[in-house]
């Protein structure tokens, strides 16, 4: 039997929110092993100067318990 364990992590990048969330993962990965999924929960940007400074992804992402 598998038992997974989910978290909420946020990824940020000045690029896009694609590369927002892809950068989360790519984080996560160094600490938290056999990740499942990841369910992206909510977009958002940082505005500064009346422009995009920064692109947030908020994800909650899941993976087995190891055993």
């Amino acid at each position: 039997m598998e038992v997974y364990k989910i978290i909420s992590i946020v990824g940020t990048s000045e690029k896009s929110f694609s590369d927002a969330a892809k950068n989360a993962i790519l984080e996560a990965e160094k600490t938290v092993r056999k990740i499942r999924r990841a369910e992206v929960r909510k977009f958002d940007i940082k505005v500064e100067n009346d422009k995009v400074s920064l692109y947030r992804a908020e994800m909650k992402i899941s993976f087995e318990i190891e055993r």
